[in-house]
């Protein structure tokens, strides 16, 4: 396989535009008459204020809930260097409503988050055992190079803005099931098409999809996305493997999930 097997498509994406009004509003009570016999004086209703905006979390508050290598011991946990570029890149889906999961496999999170925070899990590749054969041990070398890598990323939104972001994912795999192209300067990426993966239960919604991915020459890529909201944080999963066919990450997404509460 070409080394464009890792190779990602990138844009920018419009913000999700939030607002949440809420307004109480309570009565005065009125005051008896001094006078014998008086009527009380109605008192002019008093609107009580604006309720405050609900907060989401800052990237210091999220931070502590990433999953660690003492979750993930049969992983290597480290800080995801590929979020950090992900922002830098400017491509353009042929279909905006596909610009949420070109979003997301680009590591840039969707909307204006409060806070963000990432890290990546990496497969540990099998040892092999004591006294195996050259052929087992070059076997066992070259499982070690078909790990899957997941990017894990952590989205605190204010409002209502996670319900927002996941509503736009989801929508996204239904509307560009059929594939889109993302076109980043002189060179094109055809996303063949996005397709459901096994269902994963977990936080208040969830969402599990794949996608392949056309690496032309006869090649192709199958990558893995999970998308978990628990209240106001979003935790995104993106899955791939250097063979081209990544596994859904349920080690990582269960004990992300479980660290979300």
């Amino acid at each position: 396989m070409r080394t464009t097997a890792v190779r990602r498509a990138v844009l920018t994406v419009s913000a999700l535009s939030l607002t949440l009004l809420a307004t109480a509003c309570g009565s005065g009570s009125g005051d008896s008459g001094a006078e014998a016999g008086g009527k009380a004086d109605p008192k002019q209703s008093a609107s009580a204020p604006a309720a405050a905006a609900a907060k989401g979390k800052s990237a210091a508050e999220l931070a502590p809930l990433l999953v660690t290598q003492a979750d993930l011991p049969e992983h290597k946990v480290e800080p995801d260097a590929a979020a950090k570029a992900g922002a830098e890149q400017n491509a353009t889906p042929d279909k905006a409503e596909c610009k949420p999961l070109v979003q997301l496999q680009t590591l840039v999170p969707l909307g204006k988050p409060a806070g963000t925070a990432t890290v990546a899990a990496t497969e540990k590749p099998k040892k092999p055992a004591e006294g195996a054969s050259v052929e087992d041990k070059l076997d066992a070398l070259k499982g070690g190079l078909a790990v899957t890598r997941t990017s894990v990323g952590l989205a605190s939104y204010d409002d209502k803005g996670a319900q927002e972001a996941f509503g736009a994912l989801k929508a996204a795999t239904t509307a560009c099931a059929g594939g889109y192209t993302v076109t980043q300067g002189t060179e094109s990426t055809k996303i063949e098409k996005v397709g459901s993966s096994a269902a994963v239960t977990a936080g208040d919604e969830s969402l599990a999809y794949n996608t392949v991915m056309d690496l032309k020459d006869g090649d192709k890529a199958t990558m893995q996305f999970v998308v978990v909201r628990k209240g106001d944080t979003l935790a995104t999963f993106y899955a791939m493997n250097v063979t081209g066919e990544a596994a859904q990450p349920k080690a990582v997404v269960e004990a992300q999930a479980k660290k979300l509460g």
